[in-house]
């Protein structure tokens, strides 16, 4: 007979708000838990005219991925490109060798003007500089907003890849989506990021570091 219905009092669980049921780690009872995919803030930054944004605690083992979600990110001074770099120090030192590559979607606000294309000159080859992520135009209602994911950095097997994807209004009244893609070519550990403007501070921007369940 097939079952159709569950007796919650029979549930050797505890009800605790925001978990869902699942099977233990034996796989011989259940137990309340985070959702699989399920996002924990671990830290929020909030930059106010500052020159950078440098993340230096919560990467750790503690995640196998980790997202840091940048909003309405404003510069000081208009059209600067904004980048970020990793460490293994600390943040002693953002000089991670890396590899990446870049494309970018955008189209005017008079729609006269739209592409999709690979962008040479913002990729990296074993390179310690700064990545690029975008460029971000100085209105007072110009923003850009974007999401950075980070793949297992505590790893001392394997390089640490990255991946991004933000959308920002450029200098020039375009919405440009850019990814950028790539790896630090490092076994140690990374356990830090940093972001800046090539030019200018950080006018304003929130910062959320998340590890996934």
């Amino acid at each position: 007979m097939a079952l159709s219905k569950v007796n919650f009092n029979s549930m050797n669980v505890t009800p605790a708000a925001s978990k869902a049921i699942k099977f233990n780690s034996s796989n011989n009872g259940l137990e309340t838990g985070d959702f699989g995919g399920s996002l924990v803030l671990i830290s929020t930054t909030t930059a106010s005219n500052s020159a950078t944004v440098s993340i230096t605690s919560g990467i750790d083992s503690t995640y196998k991925e980790y997202i840091i979600k940048i909003i309405n990110l404003h510069p000081q001074t208009d059209n600067q490109d904004f980048r970020f770099n990793l460490s293994a120090d600390g943040g002693s030192n953002y000089n991670v060798t890396k590899s990446s590559v870049f494309y970018n979607a955008f189209h005017n606000e008079g729609g006269s003007d739209n592409s999709l294309n690979y962008v040479a000159g913002s990729d990296l080859a074993q390179s310690t500089d700064f990545q690029r992520l975008f460029g971000v135009g100085g209105d007072n209602d110009q923003n850009s907003c974007a999401t950075l994911q980070l793949f297992e950095p505590s790893s001392t097997t394997f390089v640490k890849y990255f991946l991004f994807t933000g959308n920002d209004g450029d200098p020039g009244d375009y919405s440009i989506n850019r990814i950028a893609a790539g790896y630090g070519n490092t076994t140690s550990a990374i356990n830090a990021i940093q972001f800046k403007f090539d030019s200018g501070n950080i006018e304003s921007g929130i910062f959320k570091l998340y590890g996934v369940t």
